[in-house]
Order: C-alpha cells, then structure tokens, then sequence
C-alpha cells in the first residue's frame, strides 16, 4: 500500500459512498472499469491478497483513480451489501 498517495476511509464514510453510487465489486470488473475510464474512485481491502490489490493498484495509478483503503475485505463486503468478504470495488462514473 503506498500511503503516500492512498486514503485509508473508515467504513461508515465507505457505506455512505456506496449507498449513493453505482458501483461494482469484483478484480475483473474493476479492470475493465479502469481500462475504460468508467471508475472513479477504487475501494480496495488492506487484508486482501496483494496479487489482487497490487494490479488494481498499479491501475489507478496509470488511469489516476482516486484509490481508498478499507480496513478488511469483511467490512468491504459489508459495504456492498454482499454476504462474502469483497477485496476490491469501485465506484462508477
């Protein structure tokens, strides 16, 4: 995680976020989001797998898309209204 340039949001900021906002949640959507310019703004979870997190990352940076870290994958899933842990979502523009 390069904290120099990432937020770290707590989870009621991400909810409120996501409860206004299309978004979608998954590594092969926000890819295609990225590459696209459909994204805005990239949650990703501080406890994901770095081989999910990393790509996404490198994206939002080439694509400059604001990246915010979320404490757990549980609490992203949260977020997302889904029953599993999510490692990455993003909000659509």
């Amino acid at each position: 995680m390069d904290t120099q340039n990432d937020v770290i949001m707590a989870i009621g900021q991400v909810n409120e976020i996501l409860a206004t906002h299309k978004f979608i949640v998954g590594m092969k959507q926000l890819k295609k989001a990225l590459r696209n310019g459909n994204a805005c703004c990239v949650f990703l979870a501080c406890n994901a797998d770095p081989a999910i997190t990393e790509p996404l990352a490198a994206l939002c940076q080439e694509n400059n898309v604001k990246l915010v870290w979320v404490k757990s994958m549980a609490d992203l899933g949260r977020a997302c209204n889904i029953e599993v842990g999510a490692a990455a979502a993003a909000v659509l523009r």
